[in-house]
């Protein structure tokens, strides 16, 4: 089983060092594995997990949705109904953003076309 530093888990994941350890803290990442020296040692297990996190986080993701996620997949198999649907309510929101952002884009190039044409 390969297992990784707090430095490597940071250059896989993109999280810094403060928030592996609040996730932690707050119950988004389980009790990480810790080796004789007491060193946090990330499993493969871990890193996918993060993965999920990242993910979701990027796309605007609360806290508080995420922790609700994390209890329900510690949960088990019964939950996947309600992680369907808090997925599906997150992937509403995400299609609105990605909507807005085109629009946004729109006003940009319209705006962009328009310095062009004085010039």
């Amino acid at each position: 089983m390969s297992v990784y530093t707090p430095a490597q888990v940071v250059q896989e994941t993109g999280f810094s060092i403060d928030t592996l350890r609040y996730y932690e803290k707050i119950g988004l990442l389980e009790r990480v594995g810790r080796n004789a020296a007491g060193q946090r040692r990330f499993s493969q297990e871990d890193i996918g997990w993060l993965g999920t996190l990242r993910c979701l986080r990027d796309t605007g993701m609360p806290i508080a949705q995420m922790l609700r996620f994390a209890e329900l997949v510690r949960a088990g198999d019964h939950t996947i109904p309600d992680r369907i649907k808090l997925l599906e309510e997150h992937d509403d929101q995400v299609r609105a953003q990605i909507a807005n952002l085109g629009e946004r884009q729109s006003y940009i190039r319209n705006k962009i076309s328009y310095y062009r044409s004085l010039i």
